[in-house]
Parts: C-alpha cells; structure tokens; sequence
C-alpha cells in the first residue's frame, strides 16, 4: 500500500520589492519537490496582496483566471480555503513552505498568520524573522552575544543625524528591507540627506553604518539544534562598488560587479572560523530550519556581522542552494530535510518520545 503524500502549501509572491526573487524561488523549489513524496499546492500572492490557487510559479501566473484562497485561522481546519460564489471547500496543509522574501514574508508577519493557523511551517519562527529582519536589532543581539558587528546609527521618521559626526564613507540602508534595495554608500556629508531619502522609499527606519573594510562571505545554515549544518562558505569576489544582489537587469546570467565563489578562496581555518560564528548568530537571533548568514572577513581575520537572511534566495543563481550544493547538499535534500525538520518539531513530546 502506498504512502500517502504529504500536502504542502507553497506561498510565493508578496507585496514587498523582492515578489520577482520569490516567484523565481518558488520555480526552483518546485522543480526539487519530489512528486511521490509531496503534494504541492501553489498560492501565489500578488503584489496587492490578494491570495490565488494557482498551479505554480510560471512567469505569467498572475494573469491567470485562479481561485481566490485564504488560509484558515482556525486550528480545527489547518488548510486552506478555496472560495468560490459565496460557498468555500477545504484543503487540508501538512506543512507550508513559505517562499517569500523580505516585507512580510522574513519579518514574521507570515509567522505569525501560520502560528494562529496551527500549520507546521517550514523556516524561522515570528521572534527570529522580526530580528533578522531588522538589522539594527540583529546587531543588538549579535553584539550581546559577544559577535562583532558595525558602528551604526539608527534614523527615525522624522529624525536627522549629524552629518559631521560621521566618519566616511559610510553605508545608508533601510533597516529591515530585502537584498540591497535602497542601499547606497556614502563618501562624504553632502551625499547623506540623498541618500537618506532613498533608504526611506523602503522604509521609515533608516541605518547608518561604517563601511567595513573587508571580504564579503557568507555561510548557509540548516536545520537547527544538535543537527545544525553549515554549507560551504563562499566569498563575494568586487571589481568594483557594494553588491547589489536581485538588481541586475538579467541575474540569472551573473552580475557585472560581483562573482561569488564557492569554496570561498580564503584560507581553510577561516572558512571554520566563518561557520563558527555564523552559527553563533544563527543561535543567537533563535534561527531554526535555515538561514544565510552574511559577514565580513577583515584582513586582521576579525569577523564581523553583516546580515541574516532567515528565507534566503532559493533561485538557480542564488547564494543559499549553490553552498549547501558545494557541501553535497543538493536542494532536494535541502527540502527534505527542512519538512522533516519542521513535522518533527511539531509533535508533542508524547508524540516525540513513541516516533
């Protein structure tokens, strides 16, 4: 007798700046699902926020005549609901994999939708999202931690900073925005109020920080505990510039600033090193299931914080799957991984003991 297939919601889409990156996350993923374990049930989310049964992330889904859904916050039903001229039928979710970056879908907004819904979900929880979202926060607890991280200043609405203060340059960037969107760098104190106003196009809460003279790497993290994995560390290689990852006009077919290299080309004590104090933050900020932990890599090997992504990209060019795969960690096992992580946190302790 077969085993019956587990029902997975993917979400994908969203209203933030990053629903290409996540439409294009979410194609990948469903190419690495393996048919005889899961069930797929693909709700793609639009840029207005309206909720679609849609049969999977192609390129022109949002055209699509789909079903409008919403998920039950009703524990009793753990699923969805498919909604069709004034009546609605059910369909049950084992678990959700929500494939969504940046505003409202890493900074626990969707966390906390799937807690009250009683659906086990793939990712970090409401409390580790909003922290690894909000970089001025994730440097509060990095640094509490005993984890380096940049001199920095926040600006809030409304709120000025004192240019001469500042020693130059100096990075200006939404505090809890995705990828490098309102990003800019700053060489002197006639540039700050320009980009003050950029920053603040993605958010009310501005950051303020030194520019770290370092190399830029990063580590892949999976699964959370005693079976925490890290991936390969890799390191972005600049000509010139900051990287600005998700917004090349083609990224699929490489960036003309940055390559990213995997293994990182530093020496192997580093790279452990790396993995260490990534996995430290990871701790730190509460992650569990994956994450990608960026960081700089100073010439002195002092290491300090850059990022935390807590649902890193997921594309055919993305950081996150290229180091779990120089790890031998394909992205199919990355996913299974991950699900059966996730269904094992959500037993009860009697249910924990008897599997």
């Amino acid at each position: 007798m077969s085993k019956a297939k587990l029902q997975v919601g993917i979400l994908f889409g969203g209203c933030s700046e990053e629903h290409p990156v996540s439409i294009k996350s979410a194609r990948e993923i469903a190419r690495n699902l393996d048919p005889d374990t899961y069930e797929p049930h693909f709700i793609g989310i639009t840029r207005d926020g309206a909720w679609k049964l849609c049969e999977g992330p192609a390129a022109d889904w949002e055209s699509g005549a789909y079903q409008s859904v919403v998920l039950s916050p009703d524990r009793g039903v753990r699923g969805l609901l498919v909604l069709d001229q004034g009546k609605y039928e059910t369909i049950g979710l084992d678990v959700v994999v929500p494939v969504l970056h940046g505003r409202l879908g890493e900074d626990g907004a969707i966390q906390g939708l799937l807690e009250l819904s009683g659906i086990p979900y793939v990712g970090c929880d409401v409390q580790s999202s909003a922290l690894g979202m909000d970089k001025s926060l994730a440097y509060l607890v990095a640094a509490g931690a005993g984890i380096a991280t940049p001199d920095f200043w926040t600006v809030a609405a409304g709120e000025d900073i004192d240019a001469e203060r500042l020693t130059y340059p100096v990075f200006v960037k939404p505090a809890r925005s995705g990828s490098s969107f309102g990003v800019s760098k700053v060489a002197n104190a006639e540039e700050l109020p320009a980009a003050l106003d950029v920053a603040r196009r993605y958010d009310t809460k501005v950051l303020v920080e030194e520019a770290v003279v370092g190399s830029e790497v990063g580590c892949a993290l999976l699964g959370g505990g005693a079976d925490l994995t890290a991936g390969e560390v890799d390191h972005i290689a600049l000509s010139h510039g900051f990287f600005r990852i998700h917004q090349e006009d083609e990224p699929e077919t490489g960036s003309d600033n940055a390559t990213p290299i995997v293994p990182a080309d530093i020496p192997a004590e580093s790279r452990a090193r790396v993995q260490e104090v990534a996995k430290a933050v990871y701790r730190a900020l509460g992650c569990d299931g994956l994450a990608r932990v960026d960081l700089f890599l100073k010439d002195d090997g002092q290491i300090v914080l850059n990022e935390v992504n807590t649902f890193p990209g997921m594309t055919s060019y993305s950081r996150y799957p290229r180091m779990m795969a120089a790890a031998g960690i394909p992205l199919s096992e990355v996913l299974d991984r991950l699900v059966t992580g996730t269904l094992a946190r959500a037993l009860t302790p009697t249910e924990q003991a008897d599997a």
